[in-house]
């Protein structure tokens, strides 16, 4: 998703530019539908075996967006010019384990587009792009939350534990809330929408849990038709914010000034300031290493229903 406006600037601003896009299988859906792009590659276990499908390619540049060693292999044995994205280790170590926040106030976006700098291509300010599949059919999506508008959708999902609010904090958010409600959150946060909705009544609220039921698409298009989106620091904030919805983002052990904040969209970022031991790590855990997750159990939801991103 962060990725999005190198794609659609360099192919807008790069006279006759074929953009191609190397990926692993798992994120297909994200660019498989980019009318930006020319062809999609997915990236599989055989790394000689792509190398040798790129080669045949002939490009004449690569911008490398993950600068890891493998990419870093993969743009050495194609042997074309390459510019990497700079991750900016040293500082990002520096934050996490010393608490000394040396890093730009630039988002991660605008440091993917520096790569592509040396092209004349400058940022177009459009933000993030979401494309859905041109078959793609809404009705389960309608069926289920259209009669719920106007709503708020919750994302109660994160990809690791440090990074979402424990059963009990959902509980209180909950409480906080007023109207309707749209939870949102994939096959593994099946079990805990489940017990969340058993912990109360929420007399106060009519929700609908979609926990589970919805493709990636179909998920985004619940998000499209919501009146607001409070979410972790997880990709559908990053979605929600490439369709322009009003964002209230919650960040446990993760910090906004890593760089991945709601990007070009109105959004408030909630968390624990003055907490010592954050950040504890650029992307999360299984468990706070400290035992406490202070940084998810202090936050406050008084009010939340009343904030304007």
């Amino acid at each position: 998703m962060l990725t999005t406006p190198v794609i659609r600037c360099v192919k807008q601003q790069v006279p006759n530019a074929e953009v191609h896009f190397a990926t692993k299988e798992i994120f297909q859906d994200i660019v498989a539908y980019n009318p930006y792009l020319t062809k999609v590659h997915l990236l599989g276990k055989d790394t000689q075996a792509h190398i040798k499908s790129l080669k045949e390619e002939k490009f004449d540049l690569i911008l490398d967006l993950h600068n890891n060693l493998r990419t870093k292999r993969i743009a050495w044995a194609i042997g074309v010019k390459s510019i990497s994205f700079d991750k900016l280790n040293i500082q990002k170590y520096l934050l996490v384990n010393f608490k000394w926040n040396q890093l730009p106030d630039i988002h991660i976006v605008d440091r993917y587009l520096a790569t592509a700098k040396t092209l004349g291509v400058k940022n177009d300010s459009l933000g993030l792009d979401y494309f859905y599949p041109s078959n793609f059919d809404n009705t389960k999506v309608l069926e289920l939350v259209s009669n719920k508008a106007p709503y708020t959708a919750l994302v109660i999902g994160a990809n690791h534990t440090t990074k979402k609010l424990p059963l009990v904090k959902l509980v209180e958010l909950l409480n906080n809330l007023k109207g309707n409600v749209v939870l949102l959150g994939g096959k593994a946060e099946v079990e805990e929408a489940q017990e969340l909705l058993k912990q109360s009544d929420f007399a106060h609220l009519d929700i609908v849990s979609t926990v589970g039921l919805f493709t990636l698409h179909e998920s985004a298009y619940a998000l499209q038709l919501a009146e607001k989106v409070i979410t972790h620091d997880t990709g559908l904030m990053h979605i929600a914010a490439a369709l322009k919805k009003p964002i209230i983002s919650i960040w446990g052990n993760t910090v906004p000034e890593l760089g991945m904040y709601p990007y070009l969209s109105p959004h408030i970022n909630l968390e624990v300031k003055g907490l010592n031991c954050r950040p504890c790590s650029k992307i999360g855990f299984k468990a706070c290493p400290k035992g406490h997750f202070k940084c998810m159990m202090l936050q406050n939801f008084e009010g939340i229903d009343t904030l304007k991103p």
